[in-house]
């Protein structure tokens, strides 16, 4: 499997150079590799980008935070109450379908150019999916479950965290997933009218200074860090989930 990947990116290396040697296009708008590497070390020893990363890991860490809370108590409403999904599933699915970059130009009058308008974007961009995933999670919980646990005396909170979650479990950490997407995008659509050091100022800045190498270097950091939350948070769970449910290898 690793063979076959370094093979892939190797090829695409090889692809990337020769369409940047090509000519095709000037060197300060479609740099090399070697550019862009060089571009990505001067970053990393100047401390710009690791700088820049933990105020955005600060700022998603708020935001998606706030969405999952949200988010779950909105599902486990809708999925559970026929008058709220009647109510709210046909708004929550609307309000899902908007860009989050819509709720930029409120986000801006509401709050200004400040921490709270990014953090309102992250968590209008990740909500309504989180939300929508727990929702069908919870919908298509097995009814002999919980007429089980409510037969052995589970009722309140302890039915839904020991019987309702775990079932619905697939599919609220779907949910979670494209919630977690959906607020990173949201974030780096956010950063790029706040000045304040973050990703999404690096870009705006290598924009700014027609540094495509610099603008390159940080488009790797984002998917970088995006790639290494979804394998440190969401594969574990996934994985230890399908083990559980005799799915595993």
């Amino acid at each position: 499997m690793w063979v076959r990947r370094v093979v892939f990116y190797a090829a695409l290396l090889v692809a990337w150079q020769l369409l940047a040697g090509s000519g095709l296009w000037p060197a300060y708008l479609f740099p090399g590799p070697a550019a862009v590497a060089a571009s990505l070390v001067s970053g990393l020893q100047k401390g710009t980008i690791p700088m820049a990363a933990a105020v955005s890991l600060e700022r998603i860490a708020i935001g998606y935070g706030l969405s999952v809370l949200a988010g779950m108590s909105l599902g486990v409403l809708i999925g559970r109450f026929r008058i709220a999904e009647e109510l709210l599933g046909s708004l929550m699915l609307a309000l899902q379908s908007l860009p989050s970059v819509c709720w930029l130009p409120l986000a801006i009058l509401w709050f200004g150019l400040s921490e709270r308008a990014i953090i309102f974007v992250v968590v209008m961009g990740a909500l309504f999916s989180i939300t929508l995933g727990v929702a069908a999670g919870v919908k298509n919980t097995p009814p002999v479950y919980v007429k089980a646990a409510r037969n052995m005396g589970s009722r309140g909170l302890a039915l839904y965290s020991r019987v309702i979650i775990p079932a619905a479990l697939p599919t609220v950490l779907a949910g979670l997933k494209q919630g977690w997407s959906f607020a990173w995008r949201s974030l780096m659509a956010g950063e790029l009218i706040y000045y304040s050091l973050s990703l999404g100022n690096l870009l705006q800045a290598g924009r700014d200074l027609n540094d495509a190498a610099r603008v390159m270097a940080v488009m790797l950091v984002i998917m970088a860090v995006g790639v290494s939350c979804d394998q440190l948070l969401f594969a574990p769970a996934e994985r230890r989930m399908r083990e559980r449910r005799g799915l595993g290898a």
